[in-house]
């Protein structure tokens, strides 16, 4: 640990470490999407990131957005207008591990058929 007793290296494998909780607001579907929709780097509304992440909720899109923001990946961006006009994107945190999201994303896209040809059929009952 360090002299403010905080971690120098996050454990996965430990049910103690905070890293744990980070992974499941990161890797879970709603998160990776979120960071493959802001990942040009220009600030987007909610409407637009709704629009364009298919078959979530509302709700879903606000818990992931809230929990990625606490984070420090998301940064929401509030202007004071009327209506409201809030943005969001991706810090330089969330640039850093945007990238690599990117890249899974990106190599499960060009990989697609030959998974679908691999996966097994379960067998009916």
């Amino acid at each position: 640990m360090t002299s403010n007793n905080r971690f120098e290296r996050g454990d996965v494998f430990s049910n103690q470490c905070p890293s744990r909780e980070i992974l499941r607001h990161v890797t879970g579907r709603w998160g990776m999407l979120v960071f493959w929709a802001l990942r040009d780097g220009e600030p987007q509304r909610f409407s637009q990131l709704r629009r364009r992440i298919e078959g979530g909720s509302e709700k879903m899109l606000a818990q992931t957005l809230q929990q990625l923001e606490a984070d420090g990946f998301v940064a929401r961006i509030e202007y004071p207008v009327v209506p409201p006009h809030v943005e969001y994107q991706l810090t330089t945190l969330g640039k850093a591990f945007g990238e690599r999201v990117i890249d899974l994303i990106d190599w499960l896209e060009g990989n697609l058929l030959t998974i679908l040809d691999q996966q097994v059929t379960p067998p009916t009952a």
